[in-house]
């Protein structure tokens, strides 16, 4: 835990709030749920104000892009992962034994939980401080405006420049258990063979099958 809060940047007043922050629902009632919803909020804004001052040029939709990039959480789970926070989360037998301490998920979690802990121990801007400490060269080194856009976006664009019709996007199968859902769905354009994509959500599986399209229809171009 002490090298946990020297990575962090932070000393915790309550050592309780960052035990609170690592405890997976898996562990009982008493998780980090509530200080995940918390932590949302908090990193969504800051990283929303880090944005607006920093990238004076951009329009309200390549702001909303970049924060969606910054925030998701592909991203939350490698600022977990360069903190080691694997080893640290307290999760329940289950969830240990499925690997619950590698999964994005999990996480993404625990990191918008431990700025939670943070402004709760030390207030607003001791939070805030933190977001900056573990986005830093994301924030500082933003992805090209094509790759911040979503795969959807990118063929959406795609197809208009070349006066094309927009593409369809539909639900061939659903799998799984009502928690642990798989969803494949297949993309249309007209243009090109269809593709597919699979995900825990159906906007997952569309940006899979999105992308594949795109790539399809780039490399026909070639």
């Amino acid at each position: 835990m002490r090298r946990l809060q020297k990575r962090l940047g932070y000393d915790f007043l309550d050592p309780g709030l960052l035990q609170r922050a690592l405890t997976h629902r898996s562990l009982g009632a008493k998780n980090n749920e509530r200080l995940e919803f918390l932590g949302d909020a908090i990193l969504g804004f800051e990283v929303a104000d880090c944005l607006y001052r920093q990238v004076g040029d951009a329009d309200e939709g390549q702001l909303s892009r970049m924060r969606a990039h910054l925030v998701k959480r592909e991203t939350l789970a490698a600022v977990a992962r360069e903190l080691d926070l694997g080893d640290l989360l307290r999760l329940g037998e289950g969830e240990l034994r499925s690997g619950g301490q590698t999964r994005d998920s999990i996480l993404a979690d625990a990191v918008e939980a431990l700025i939670a802990a943070v402004y709760l121990d030390g207030g607003i801007d001791e939070a805030r401080a933190l977001v900056r400490r573990l986005l830093g060269e994301r924030l500082a080194d933003l992805p090209a405006e094509t790759r911040v856009k979503d795969p959807k976006t990118r063929l959406q664009e795609y197809l208009q420049a070349h006066a094309k019709p927009l593409p369809s996007y539909e639900v061939i199968s659903i799998s799984g258990t009502q928690h642990q859902q798989t969803f494949c769905v297949a993309c249309s354009t007209g243009l090109a063979a269809d593709t597919e994509g699979e995900g825990s959500s159906r906007r997952r599986a569309e940006q899979t099958a999105a992308q594949k399209m795109l790539s399809q229809l780039e490399q026909e171009e070639q």
